[in-house]
């Protein structure tokens, strides 16, 4: 931390008696707590000190002399230091080696709880301030450049102790009798405060494979999230007509799969990203131990979605006495007759009544749809079926392969024709997300602000993305076969770092050179699908043409 001050607040590098609208705008709160003759007569006593008092020095001698509020002298001193944080001189710098506390946070020992919420008359009535002994943090924002205050509470307290003395989390963890998780957490409330500042992450694209042409906003090119899509058992439910993976494999035991967590967040927090599991399948929640793996995900301060089926409310609600799930997602395949043909007999009312439970928990929705040529006139009267019902609706291009090797993807002319009409109707109705890259290729062409793509970096395939198999396998996307190796013989890190997950996510050679390529891409699963090298030849939907890349 910068610095730790006292009540006693000298100053004694000023040589001339301070300018009376600047102390007015300095200590406004001060002067809104007082009448204006005792405000004059503060001034008045800060002219006939101009060397060695400060205002808060002042008004703790002379509080009894002109009755002022007990807790003015320590209002007086958060001000102050406000001032000098804003008008401070420390850099805070844009990249560092190791999580660091902010240079430029102040720690003030105060004798008054609830002096920041008197700042801000304007913002409402404040916390009345109450006799305590206790901390006010004021720091300037990394992101923003504008100075912050709050009470110090314990958490904070505990952060920036452990970051200063590099106390690792999982000794913190011990001696409080916390699962780990909690004091990532809190770690991260520091950061997304800006009390600390961590290294970029280590989740970033490589210029040599996504040099920038018209997309150069960071937001596209750097994650700060990275996600493990763990298919924790081959057990469904359900057998889908296009389901891409039937075959047997080996059960995951609880001990294994708890080693891939602990792997999971050591990896993450050498990358500086969070990380997020999500729990698929099969159907994840018939995995014997979903709830213990469940809790072990939430031990270690993983963020958790779930891929599934629909859930009775007594298992929901376990989850939810554990953690909020980020989202619980189900699949509908369209309108009832073909969703039903497609995912089994009374389909489609189950899952529009889960749809229903999940809004009464409060548990965020979200319907993905496989797009083949049978369904794809279904999208949209779906959709609008769906608004009010679900948070997010998406769709997938069918892959190929497994079971849906025997469906059929649309032609090319009709896809494209479709994603403008799709696009049109996203602008009117809420739940409709943008999801497959191919969208941003219109939008490039409608001159239309262009969005993150399938994962939010276009392809994602082994940048932000990992998909994971009961049986320990390891594929850059799940959507087709992928292999970058095993997680039970080699760490997340070493298959994250492997060539072959290099290559999967420089994406294919022919995209190198497109002008959106950091939010394209296209879809590797769909070159694959039409039997194409997906190193070398882009996705056969693409309609970007060559004159349009520079």
């Amino acid at each position: 931390m910068a610095s730790i001050s006292s009540q006693d607040g000298r100053d004694t590098s000023r040589a001339h008696p301070p300018n009376k609208e600047l102390l007015g705008e300095m200590f406004a709160a001060c002067r809104n707590k007082v009448d204006s003759r005792t405000w004059e007569r503060i001034l008045a006593l800060c002219e006939e000190n101009p060397q060695s008092d400060t205002l808060p020095a002042i008004l703790e001698r002379r509080r009894d002399q002109l009755g002022l509020p007990a807790f003015l002298p320590d209002l007086a001193l958060l001000e102050l230091t406000i001032h000098k944080v804003r008008k401070g001189e420390t850099d805070i710098p844009t990249r560092v080696d190791k999580l660091s506390v902010n240079p430029s946070l102040q720690l003030l020992q105060v004798s008054w709880k609830n002096l920041p919420s008197m700042l801000n008359a304007a913002e409402g009535p404040s916390e009345k301030p109450e006799p305590g002994e206790g901390f006010v943090l004021v720091w300037r924002d990394p992101d923003t450049g504008h100075v912050r205050t709050r009470s110090a509470s314990d958490e904070d307290l505990l952060v920036l102790k452990m970051v200063v003395e590099e106390v690792d989390p999982k000794e913190a963890a011990n001696v409080g009798g916390l699962p780990v998780g909690a004091v990532d957490a809190a770690i991260h409330r520091a950061l997304y405060r800006g009390l600390l500042i961590s290294p970029p992450s280590g989740i970033r694209r490589d210029p040599a494979s996504f040099p920038l042409g018209e997309v150069t906003d960071q937001r596209f090119l750097s994650s700060p999230v990275f996600t493990l899509q763990w298919h924790i058992t081959q057990v469904c439910d359900l057998h889908c007509k296009h389901c891409y993976d039937r075959a047997d494999r080996s059960f995951l035991k609880l001990d294994d799969a708890l080693r891939i967590l602990d792997d999971l967040r050591d990896f993450c927090l050498i990358r500086h990203v969070r990380g997020q599991v999500s729990f698929t399948g099969g159907n994840p929640l018939l995995y014997p131990h979903f709830l213990e793996l469940y809790q072990g995900a939430s031990d270690r301060g993983l963020g958790i979605a779930i891929l599934g089926n629909p859930t009775p409310r007594e298992k929901m609600e376990q989850l939810l006495a554990i953690q909020q799930p980020v989202f619980f997602q189900v699949s509908l395949e369209g309108l009832q007759k073909h969703n039903d043909m497609i995912r089994g007999s009374g389909n489609f009312d189950r899952v529009i009544g889960f749809l229903g439970l999940l809004r009464d928990l409060d548990i965020t929705s979200m319907v993905m749809l496989t797009l083949t040529r049978d369904n794809m006139d279904q999208v949209l009267p779906l959709a609008d079926m769906l608004r009010g019902g679900t948070d997010h609706f998406n769709f997938n291009r069918l892959s190929m392969v497994g079971e849906g090797a025997s469906l059929h993807l649309p032609e090319r002319d009709d896809y494209i024709a479709f994603l403008d009409a799709y696009m049109e109707a996203a602008q009117r109705n809420p739940v409709m997300g943008l999801k497959d890259n191919l969208l941003n290729l219109l939008r490039y062409q409608k001159g239309m602000e262009l969005f993150g793509g399938c994962a939010g970096y276009g392809c994602s395939a082994a940048f932000n993305f990992m998909a994971v198999l009961s049986d320990g396998e390891a594929h850059a996307c799940r959507k087709f076969s992928s292999l970058i190796g095993n997680v039970f013989e080699q760490s997340i890190a070493e298959l994250y770092d492997s060539e072959i997950a290099r290559r999967y996510r420089s994406g294919c050679k022919a995209c190198q050179s497109c002008p959106i390529r950091p939010v394209c891409g296209g879809c590797l699963a769909i070159a694959h699908s039409f039997g194409l090298n997906v190193f070398e030849e882009r996705d056969p939907f693409c309609f970007m043409k060559l004159s349009e890349q520079p």
